[in-house]
Order: C-alpha cells, then sequence, then structure tokens
C-alpha cells in the first residue's frame, strides 16, 4: 500500500508537469510558473514519456503542442486536476472556518452543566459544525471508541490525555428527602450511615465508594441499600421519593436543596475537588471544529 501511494503521489506530480506544459505550450512560461529551470522541467517530461512509451509533446524550436496521445490525456487529465483543486480548498476552507461533526462522550450531568447553558451560543456562532453527544459514566478510551473528546471529572480521566478544565472546583453533596428523615436521624458522621439505606451509584466496574474528608481524616463508605443506579439522575429521583440517602455533585442538586425538597448532610465532610474536564488524545493536527468547541467550554478565570 505504501509503494502504491508513493507512486500514486509522483505520477499525479508528473502528471500536473506535463498538463502545466501543455496549457502553456512554452517550457519556458510553464518552468517559471512552476518555479523550476527548463531543463529540469525538459527532463521530467522525457521520463513521463519514457515510461509510458508514448510522446506527449511535439516539440519544435519555436513551438510545444500536445501530441494526438497527449490531447487524449489532457481530455481526463484537466478536469481530475481541477478537481483535486476544489477539494484541496474545500480542506483549506474547514481550517478558516470550523466546520464538520465532532463526536463528544460525556456524562449526562457535566453536559447539563457544562454543555448545554453554552450550546444556543455555540451552535450560533458555529452553524457548521455538528456535535453527536453520547452520554456514559464510565471513562471511555476516546481513540478506541473514536471520539473526538470527552467531559469527565479530572480524576477519572487517563494520564496521556489533554485535558481542558471546563468548570470550577466541584464537591459532592450526600442528600436525603424530608420525608426519610422523619424517620430517621440525621447522619451526624460518616460512620453513621451504616444505620441508614443508602442508595448506590454504580458504574460498569462496581460500585461507587463514598469518600469522605475532614481535617485530616479522610475515610471510605461502602454505600448499603435496597437499589443502585448506573443512572445519577434515577439515584436523585429514589431519592426524593424517600427511598434514602444518595450522593450527586453538589450543583444538580443545589435548587432542590434551596426549595426545601431535599436536605443536605454531612456537608462539612465533602472537600472540593477539581471539576470537569475537556479532554482529548492529541494537539497535533487539531480540527477547527475541535477547538471551536475547547474555546467556547474553556473555564475562564
Amino acid at each position: 500500500m505504501r509503494i502504491f501511494h508513493q507512486s500514486l503521489q509522483s505520477d499525479l506530480s508528473e502528471l500536473a508537469v506535463f498538463a502545466a506544459v501543455a496549457e502553456e505550450r512554452s517550457f519556458t512560461r510553464a518552468a517559471a510558473q512552476l518555479g523550476v529551470s527548463q531543463s529540469a522541467l525538459s527532463h521530467r517530461i522525457r521520463a513521463i514519456e519514457k515510461r509510458l512509451g508514448l510522446q506527449l509533446l511535439a516539440r519544435t524550436t519555436r513551438s510545444v503542442s500536445p501530441t494526438a496521445a497527449g490531447t487524449v490525456l489532457l481530455a481526463d487529465l484537466v478536469p481530475a486536476l481541477e478537481r483535486i483543486q476544489q477539494s484541496l480548498m474545500k480542506v483549506r476552507k474547514l481550517s478558516d472556518r470550523p466546520a464538520g461533526r465532532l463526536r463528544l462522550v460525556t456524562t449526562r450531568s457535566a453536559a447539563c452543566m457544562v454543555l448545554i447553558p453554552k450550546l444556543e451560543k455555540f451552535m450560533r456562532r458555529y452553524p457548521d459544525i455538528v456535535l453527536e453527544v453520547t452520554t456514559s459514566n464510565d471513562p471511555i478510551d476516546l481513540v478506541a471508541a473514536e471520539y473526538d473528546a470527552g467531559i469527565q471529572i479530572g480524576e477519572l480521566i487517563q494520564k496521556d490525555m489533554v485535558a481542558v478544565r471546563v468548570s470550577a472546583d466541584l464537591r459532592l453533596a450526600a442528600v436525603g428527602a424530608p420525608e426519610y428523615f422523619a424517620g430517621h436521624k440525621v447522619p451526624a458522621m460518616p460512620q453513621d450511615l451504616k444505620d441508614h439505606r443508602c442508595i448506590g451509584f454504580r458504574f460498569r466496574t462496581g460500585l461507587y465508594r463514598w469518600e469522605f474528608e475532614k481535617g485530616r481524616k479522610a475515610l471510605t463508605v461502602n454505600p448499603h441499600g435496597p437499589v443502585s443506579f448506573d443512572d445519577s439522575d434515577l439515584v436523585i429521583q429514589a431519592v426524593l421519593q424517600g427511598a434514602g440517602i444518595g450522593m450527586s455533585l453538589e450543583p444538580t442538586v443545589l435548587p432542590l436543596i434551596k426549595e426545601g425538597r431535599l436536605i443536605q448532610v454531612l456537608k462539612d465532610w465533602c472537600p472540593t475537588f477539581p471539576g470537569l474536564f475537556l479532554y482529548y488524545a492529541s494537539r497535533r493536527n487539531q480540527p477547527s471544529a475541535l477547538a471551536a468547541l475547547i474555546g467556547a467550554l474553556r473555564l475562564s478565570r
């Protein structure tokens, strides 16, 4: 395949040289157009003719013109070279005006916090970009899954990824409904959770362990309860129905806390951590559409 590509590249280059000479009907003018010497140009034309076993150009001391074989070749060659030139112009335009399709994988909560609030403005500014958004809670191998980028909590992103911060620091919130706490004592310490129904959140690799920290004290609690979900929204829906205590990113439940529909507990045991990051595989040859998305979502200081 590599040999084929090299041969094709060589053929295209030589055919473009032939077309230039035939169009100008002069080795001198064609050499000036291509930025090469007249002798080098003559050498390349002779090499093409020798390989094809045909004379493509008739030369006299005063003129150059295509032979019958050269005329037949030009009939197909000129439109093909024009199409290639048009394709190259289209590709160059993509670098000037962000356009194309971007495949993005993100958690649902990250999409709601980071992407959705800026989506309408992004669409107006970049009407030629199409976003294909997939939601997943699990860390994704972007290259293997053929995604252009992802949005995830920083600590879950692979170290070889390029990561751009798109949110401020976050923290988790342990919450329960007033109806639940009407029949259960509010936990004062993480150890008290053993006496409560805990609604678990589940990755594909297993149940998420609740991490707490206060001063120099740090501990992890395995949530034990009657149900677990792989969707953080369903965790909160179950909590709202009084099923037990659940954990979620604080910004996603803050409106419910303010409305009195949820009660936040163990707040002083839930420290902040680096928030959400947009991540992608490489800085090299970055598509203009991806650069536009990074610029739109990047956290401004």
